[in-house]
């Protein structure tokens, strides 16, 4: 066995714990570096086959038995960060991985930092900027609709998109170019109308992708569903068993609820994120009050509202106190029909529930998701792209919109000839840089710590 202190030094190899901790069968840990090898030779993994699992009695390198484990290589470059990549599988709990790891750092390895293994994957160009966030993406989705989106920008989707704007730009360029250096040619200069009618349409397709934007941040975060009404209209009961679990408590006492909750349901066609929000009503108490303050907000930014109330009486008055605070889709829930019909629920658009039955829930989620897919429609800006890749990310519009605002500074500079072609092809340096920097073909720091510094370790 290869003891810690004959391993050569110099080299940075990172270690982390892949999968959650706490209790459950397996655990992962992954090692990225030169000196994966090595390390794990001290560790008692004398033979390894590349791709090939190799069972091992893992032991510290001081000598103390610590698993019996399955061991992966993935030789470099072919492997997620483009180094040696090792894989361990332990038992799992909470004491064997972290013997394992402690032992992995005590052979030379040191502790990842969040995304530290994705960051060396684009810098080692195994992926791009994009596809990276597309990692953290399918991670922390929490809608189908967000998963099939990030393994679209995974599989280079997005990317491919950046990347032939990126060319459109530098073959409007060229076009600049060949008009600055050859302005003698036997075929004359560029038609400055040939210039024009590139930059115009190069800036439309910059728009379409960024109107996606919208339709990106409602499968990210799912459309605002906000539950109102006074307190024990029964919002809590129809928040729980619209989710199918108690995430609000439910009491008889009134102000129970005292801040909003919410949670996501996946639903097609756009998913749906309900609030639960304090009961309106003139209050003394202090917290019940900043609890409807936030209510309040809440109706600010909803696209649909569930006016709650078991009675005709308590829906009028809520449809009323809400009317100055939104201005979304509002719809009237008579949320207690075990108990009896609200008077004239068939005839004015009430729908009725039961939060204790279930009875009306289909027709309640029904309505829900075609008011969501009215608003989803009316929203959309015209111009939007329709090959279904979509911008989910500020980043990638804010990058979006700077090349956009500098194609159309060029464009109105050229229309004009207000500057020297030269002085005006600045402006497509910086929109080729912007995207440039979206993608990530050059190695810029602080971006880099932007996009990772939210990473789970071990990714």
């Amino acid at each position: 066995m290869v003891s810690a202190t004959e391993l050569p030094g110099g080299d940075d190899t990172i270690v982390a714990l892949a999968t959650a901790a706490g209790h459950g069968a397996i655990a992962l840990i992954r090692l990225s570096g030169a000196r994966a090898i090595p390390i794990v030779r001290a560790l008692g993994a004398s033979s390894l086959t590349p791709r090939h699992a190799t069972r091992v009695v893992l032991t510290h390198p001081h000598g103390e038995r610590l698993d019996d484990a399955l061991v992966v290589w993935f030789a470099a470059p072919h492997s997620y960060t483009g180094e040696e990549v090792v894989e361990i599988s332990t038992h799992g709990g909470s004491v064997v991985p972290a013997l394992v790891l402690a032992a992995c750092v005590a052979a030379g390895a040191r502790l990842a930092t969040p995304g530290e293994f994705t960051r060396r994957a684009v810098l080692n160009g195994r992926m791009d900027l994009v596809q990276a966030e597309a990692v953290a993406d399918l991670i922390n989705a929490r809608t189908t609709a967000m998963h099939r989106q990030a393994l679209v920008h995974l599989d280079g989707g997005l990317s491919r998109r950046l990347n032939a704007l990126r060319h459109e730009v530098i073959h409007l360029e060229a076009l600049l170019a060949y008009d600055i250096d050859f302005p003698e040619e036997d075929d004359g200069p560029i038609a400055p109308r040939r210039i024009t009618e590139a930059a115009a349409q190069l800036c439309e397709a910059l728009r379409a992708l960024i109107n996606t934007a919208p339709q990106g941040s409602l499968l990210r975060d799912g459309v605002l569903v906000v539950i109102a009404g006074p307190p024990n209209a029964g919002k809590s009961s129809l928040f729980n068993v619209l989710l199918g679990e108690s995430r609000a408590l439910v009491t008889a006492i009134p102000g129970t609820t005292r801040d909003a909750i919410e949670a996501v349901l996946d639903r097609t066609p756009v998913p749906l994120r309900f609030v639960d929000t304090a009961g309106l009503r003139e209050t003394d108490d202090e917290i019940e009050r900043l609890g409807i303050e936030v209510s309040t907000r809440y109706l600010g930014q909803a696209r649909i509202v569930l006016a709650c109330g078991s009675h005709p009486d308590d829906i009028a008055a809520t449809c009323h106190a809400i009317g100055a605070h939104t201005q979304a889709t509002v719809l009237r829930v008579h949320t207690k029909m075990d108990l009896g019909p609200a008077p004239g629920s068939g005839e004015d658009g009430v729908v009725s529930v039961s939060a204790e039955t279930g009875e009306g829930l289909r027709e309640l989620l029904d309505a829900i998701d075609h008011a969501a897919a009215v608003d989803a429609s009316a929203h959309m800006p015209s111009g939007a792209a329709g090959d279904g890749i979509l911008i989910t990310r500020e980043r990638h519009r804010a990058g979006l919109l700077a090349a956009l605002a500098e194609l159309t500074e060029f464009l109105t500079v050229w229309e004009q000839g207000a500057v020297p072609a030269p002085v005006a092809a600045v402006h497509l340096y910086a929109a080729r840089e912007s995207l440039t920097e979206l993608i990530g073909i050059i190695d810029t720091e602080d971006v880099l710590d932007r996009v990772f510094r939210d990473f789970c370790i071990g990714k």
